[in-house]
């Protein structure tokens, strides 16, 4: 597995991103998260339709954002996203957003996640998964 982590997923902010001064809304940073996260998963060989298929849903429980400076406009940002390994319950998935060349960090934040099964109860990590982190984390 390639071990290039924190894994990397570069967007162009889009003008729908903005507001009419060219400033990313705040809510689309969540949007960027999760859209590290999936491409993470991705990388990891295992798509978030393949999780879902196997009935493990992973609804996000907690979302934190610090805004640090702005994303504007056309601007390549790159969302950096890292698994917590220490989280055993759930999932807990680390981001930070730069500048494409990392020179400027635009925010930093998290998402907690719970494991739900296709009834809706919580459960633990199945093996499936816990094994993808642990080979995608190189232990």
């Amino acid at each position: 597995m390639d071990l290039d982590l924190p894994h990397k997923t570069s967007y162009r902010v889009i003008y729908g991103d903005t507001d009419k001064m060219g400033i990313a809304y705040h809510a689309n940073y969540l949007r960027w998260f999760e859209m590290g996260r999936t491409e993470m998963f991705r990388h990891m060989g295992l798509p978030y339709g393949e999780i879902e298929a196997r009935g493990i849903f992973l609804p996000v429980s907690e979302a934190y954002c610090k805004y640090i400076a702005s994303a504007r406009y056309d601007e390549v940002i790159v969302v950096e996203t890292t698994i917590d390994p220490a989280v055993r319950g759930g999932m807990k998935f680390d981001y930070r957003i730069t500048d494409e060349k990392g020179e400027k960090i635009v925010a930093a934040g998290y998402t907690k996640h719970a494991v739900m099964n296709g009834e809706g109860r919580v459960v633990r990590p199945p093996e499936f998964l816990v094994e993808a982190v642990r080979n995608f984390l190189g232990g």
